[in-house]
């Protein structure tokens, strides 16, 4: 038995950020790989697989905003990259060699542009996807960033940014399909998207993907890269003073986030057999923002979960009641920010610390979290075991 006042070691085990982390990580895999393929059919399973490629933009906002404090509004452009460059190669795939995509015959002069030419080749897509919106990002956080560019005047920006690209994708309809977009994919990479063990095979990678982004934000938040970013966020003035470049830190974690993006929407694409203007414009980067928010931006699988249940039930509830969603949308948005500002993932978090403070009145909470955080920012328990009270010394530890 364990002596009074002490605590068993699974117990100890459990308390560590870490450990949660690495257990919650796991029952994931476990319910996308063996219980949702089990129990869901084909219809439901590539919906859940439409929802994962959502989740992961929300994997690179969390690691965007969450925890560098770039409040962006414009990754439904880099979504729509990824989205479009995959259209492109299975257009031209389902074409044949040297054919001519469907729409261009219709839209079109019933020519290939040269610059659809590379992406025949999946090779050439697949390093497109990774590269071009990382790329992009990278160029414009560059010319922003070093110009102290930030908060509301950089969300107004990418929010531009993303209104710019959804209306340039309209205007060039012999090229993109315009507000049609592009649609009716036979097959991805040679395989037929008519047959549903290649749709469940869709689903398998969409998974697999998505866990492995949470792995590679969570080892980035742990190492001291992760600890400066948090540093920049919370005195960017400080970090910089102690000969660091704050936007270089910027850059890094926006290109990742971008990059995250167009993976999802390439994967998007062929899941859900459309890609157009729709999917890219204002409306959905605010919608991988809302769900960002409502899960929890400062933790790892907040965001995930977050994008998952208000990708659900926009489908659900948009389907019953298709003029109530947004409103619905709206409302829990503001009420999330006015009450839960850490996300429905900190409730853990404020349940530990007020247990910890009712087991013994009149003595000092066991767990009470930091003090002096700045509104909005991550708390003690925020799912990567480090804390944010003292950012001088968060940059400090890392100099």
């Amino acid at each position: 038995m364990s002596a009074p006042g002490t605590t068993s070691a699974p117990a100890a085990l459990w308390r560590r950020p870490a450990v949660r982390v690495w257990i919650g990580v796991a029952v994931a895999a476990v319910v996308l790989f063996g219980l949702a393929p089990a129990v869901l059919s084909d219809f439901r399973l590539n919906l859940l697989a439409k929802f994962l490629c959502l989740a992961m933009v929300a994997v690179g906002i969390g690691l965007a905003w969450g925890r560098g404090g770039m409040l962006v509004l414009g990754q439904g452009v880099f979504f729509g990259i990824g989205g479009y460059l995959m259209a492109m190669h299975m257009k031209l795939s389902d074409a044949g060699p040297g054919g001519v995509p469907d729409f261009m015959l219709l839209y079109g002069d019933g020519v290939v542009p040269g610059w659809w030419e590379p992406f025949r080749s999946p090779l050439v897509t697949v390093l497109a996807i990774l590269v071009l919106p990382a790329g992009t990002a990278a160029l414009l956080g560059l010319a922003v960033f070093r110009r102290r560019v930030r908060g509301a005047y950089f969300a107004i920006l990418s929010q531009a940014l993303a209104a710019a690209f959804a209306i340039l994708l309209v205007g060039q309809q012999k090229v993109t399909g315009g507000t049609n977009g592009l649609n009716g994919f036979r097959s991805f990479f040679g395989y037929d998207l008519a047959d549903p063990v290649n749709k469940r095979m869709l689903y398998f990678i969409a998974a697999g993907v998505l866990i492995a982004m949470v792995v590679v934000v969570r080892l980035l938040m742990v190492s001291r890269y992760g600890e400066l970013l948090v540093a920049v966020r919370d005195q960017e003035n400080r970090v910089r003073f102690l000969g660091y470049d704050p936007a270089n830190v910027k850059v890094v974690a926006y290109a990742i986030a971008a990059c995250f993006a167009g993976i999802g929407g390439a994967l998007f694409a062929p899941v859900v057999g459309i890609i157009s203007p729709a999917d890219v414009g204002v409306i959905p980067s605010i919608g991988f923002l809302v769900g960002v928010a409502i899960g929890g931006r400062a933790t790892l699988l907040g965001p995930v979960l977050g994008a998952v249940a208000v990708s659900w039930a926009e489908t659900g509830l948009s389907e019953q009641f298709p003029s109530f969603w947004t409103y619905f949308q709206g409302a829990l948005f503001i009420l999330v920010v006015a009450f839960l500002p850490q996300g429905f993932a900190s409730l853990g978090g404020l349940w530990r610390r007020r247990r910890a403070a009712g087991a013994a009145p009149g003595e000092p909470p066991t767990d009470p979290g930091p003090t002096g955080t700045a509104p909005g920012h991550a708390t003690a328990d925020d799912g990567a075991g480090t804390t944010t009270t003292d950012d001088a010394r968060t940059a400090g530890r890392t100099a």
